[in-house]
């Protein structure tokens, strides 16, 4: 027990140290490798995130699930007409969750998670055609969910809690195509924020019409994280009347929403060792309006405002599980991911279109009362040729930036699955 707390702390230190991956659902390893789906799947404390209601269902007082992965990403950029092309060179993302569940009594039981459902880390090279829209940018959101669960009857219950999300932002860009110093260094503004704190809920429920067929449904809250009084510093700019723009420190104010989610689905069971899940995720992305950054010396350094008119989105994610022995437990999966994003306002900080995800893993029994499960997926996106219109010139006049983006993510995961 002793070693077990250590590693469950090991991996927390380190993924908060490195959070921060590209924009993929990693919530758990034995749901990631069904595809992700977890919704009216009972066979760990990661229910916590996927649907609290079913803690009561868990046969164990104790459970606890630890993990972490590593995401693999890679975005290509190209204008064949121009006959240019660039290349992200993004670090290793670590995503991670930790989830503990206790059973008070029959029908009531409590759980904790800390999990990272939104990050993003794009890196571009120096001088890239895209750099007055991105260079690098690099955001974090960490929740904390405190649940409750409740057993209505054998075949009903519900759960949920509050939710506590902390996050952080760093970004840089160059101010347009073309301004540089008198030393020809490109002008920019890099902007950095952390401890941007805020509240959300959840609510869930499951229900159980048979032995073998359970159902689920699961919503979040949309959260929004305002950034005030972050610091936005200004390099290389020309002292010019001509130019809306000074150098130095100043602070600013932004928001970003955290969008709410709806996930219902089930689970059956079939031929004795076999598992079949399916969710249906639908993400409320048309909250993203615009990504508005107010700079307060408004006088010397103008308010940058960024359409995105996001719109909402669905996922559609199938999982199998078969118990192959007493000790070994093999899982695999396929989700569909619908891409937010409109035509026109395909901006490369967050290069994300149609991805396909494909799954798979295992859990290894080292006792009955631990296991280690790992997990993998591939996620390979379409090929889209796509613009962002609405960039304006140092004249106010809008300049298009268009191209085509090619982009996959390759993620392993490790985990450990306690129970008591």
């Amino acid at each position: 027990m002793r070693k077990l707390l250590l590693l469950v702390l090991f991996v927390l230190v380190s993924s908060l140290t490195y959070a921060g991956g590209y924009r993929v659902s990693v919530q758990g390893q034995r749901a990631m490798a069904m595809g992700h789906a977890g919704v009216a799947v009972v066979n760990s404390a990661e229910l916590v995130f996927f649907n609290p209601a079913g803690l009561v269902y868990l046969e164990n007082r104790l459970n606890v699930s630890v993990g972490a992965s590593g995401v693999f990403t890679d975005v290509i950029y190209q204008n064949e007409a121009l006959g240019i092309s660039s290349e992200t060179d993004n670090s290793v993302g670590t995503p991670f969750n930790v989830y503990a569940s206790y059973k008070v009594n029959d029908w009531m039981a409590l759980g904790l998670g800390v999990y990272t459902p939104y990050g993003s880390e794009v890196i571009w090279p120096d001088d890239w055609s895209g750099s007055h829209l991105v260079n690098n940018i690099d955001l974090a959101a960490v929740y904390i969910q405190p649940v409750v669960s409740f057993k209505l009857s054998d075949y009903f219950s519900i759960g949920g809690g509050p939710i506590f999300v902390t996050g952080s932002v760093n970004f840089n860009r160059n101010l347009s195509r073309t301004l540089t110093d008198i030393d020809g260094n490109r002008s920019e503004v890099t902007i950095d924020d952390s401890g941007v704190n805020n509240w959300g809920w959840s609510v869930s429920a499951m229900f159980n019409p048979s032995e073998k067929l359970r159902l689920g449904f699961s919503y979040r809250s949309e959260i929004i994280l305002k950034a005030e009084g972050g610091e936005a510093v200004f390099e290389n700019v020309p002292n010019s009347p001509a130019v809306p723009a000074s150098n130095g420190t100043t602070t600013f104010d932004a928001e970003l929403p955290l969008p709410a989610e709806l996930t219902i689905g089930l689970a059956y069971e079939f031929c004795d060792k076999w598992l079949f899940a399916f969710d249906f995720n639908r993400q409320y992305w048309s909250v993203y309006e615009s990504l508005d950054i107010d700079f307060k010396n408004t006088d010397a350094n103008p308010d940058s405002k960024n359409p995105r008119n996001y719109k909402d989105s669905s996922v559609y994610r199938f999982g199998l599980q078969y118990e192959a022995t007493s000790k070994i437990t093999l899982r695999a999966g396929y989700y569909r991911d619908e891409s937010p994003v409109r035509p026109g306002y395909f901006a490369p900080e967050t290069p994300r279109n149609d991805s396909d995800g494909f799954t798979g893993g295992l859990s290894f029994a080292i006792t009955p009362k631990l296991a280690i499960d790992a997990s993998f997926f591939y996620l390979r996106f379409e090929e889209v040729d796509a613009s962002y219109d609405f960039n304006a010139d140092t004249n106010g006049q809008a300049v298009p930036f268009e191209g085509t983006y090619k982009s996959s993510a390759f993620s392993p995961g490790l985990g450990l699955t306690y129970k008591l």
